[in-house]
C-alpha cells in the first residue's frame, strides 16, 4: 500500500492509493519497455537493419518521456514513484525480452508481443482512472494511443513478410 505525504483536493487516500499503485506498475511497464527497445535496436540484423534501427530510437525517447510523465504523476498524488531495477524486476508480471541479436523480423514479432501486453494493461489502468480521476486517464488515453500507432508501424514491416 503506498504512503501518501498529501492527496490532490477531491481525491480521497483510498483512491489516491489505487491511482498510485496503477500508475507505479504503469511506470515499471515504461521503464522495461525503453530498456528492452533500445535492446532490441543494439541487437537488430538483417535486411531491414537500418529501418528498424532507425525506427526504435524515437520511440525509445518518447517511451522514456512516458515514464517520467507516469513517474511524476505518482508524486503529484502524493506518493514516492519508485524507478529502481530490482524493483521493476521483482514487481513485473511479464517476462524478460528473450531475443538477443536477431533479425529484424523477428526483434518486430517479440515486440509486437511485447506491445499487446502494454497496450492491454494501459487499457485496464485507463478503465479505473476513468472511475477516479480524469487527470491521470487523459494522460494514459494519450500515451497509449501512440503506443497502438507505433504498434502499428511495427505491423507494417511484418504484414509483407508472407506476400
Amino acid at each position: 500500500m503506498a504512503d501518501l505525504a498529501y492527496t490532490i483536493p477531491g481525491l480521497g487516500s483510498d483512491d489516491s492509493r489505487r491511482l498510485v499503485e496503477s500508475l507505479q506498475d504503469r511506470l515499471h511497464a515504461m521503464n522495461d519497455l525503453h530498456l528492452t527497445l533500445k535492446h532490441a535496436h543494439w541487437n537488430v540484423t538483417g535486411s531491414r537493419f537500418i529501418a528498424v534501427h532507425e525506427m526504435l530510437d524515437p520511440q525509445v525517447d518518447l517511451v522514456r518521456g512516458y515514464a517520467d510523465d507516469i513517474a511524476e504523476r505518482i508524486a503529484q498524488l502524493g506518493a514516492s514513484p519508485v524507478g529502481t531495477p530490482g524493483r521493476l524486476v521483482s514487481d513485473r508480471s511479464w517476462s524478460d525480452y528473450a531475443l538477443g541479436k536477431a533479425d529484424s523480423q523477428d526483434h518486430l514479432r517479440a515486440l509486437d508481443e511485447v506491445y499487446n501486453g502494454v497496450i492491454a494493461s494501459n487499457r485496464k489502468a485507463i478503465t479505473l482512472t476513468g472511475e477516479l480521476d480524469p487527470m491521470t486517464e487523459d494522460m494514459l488515453i494519450g500515451q497509449t494511443a501512440e503506443l497502438e500507432k507505433f504498434q502499428w508501424f511495427m505491423r507494417a514491416h511484418l504484414e509483407g513478410e508472407n506476400a
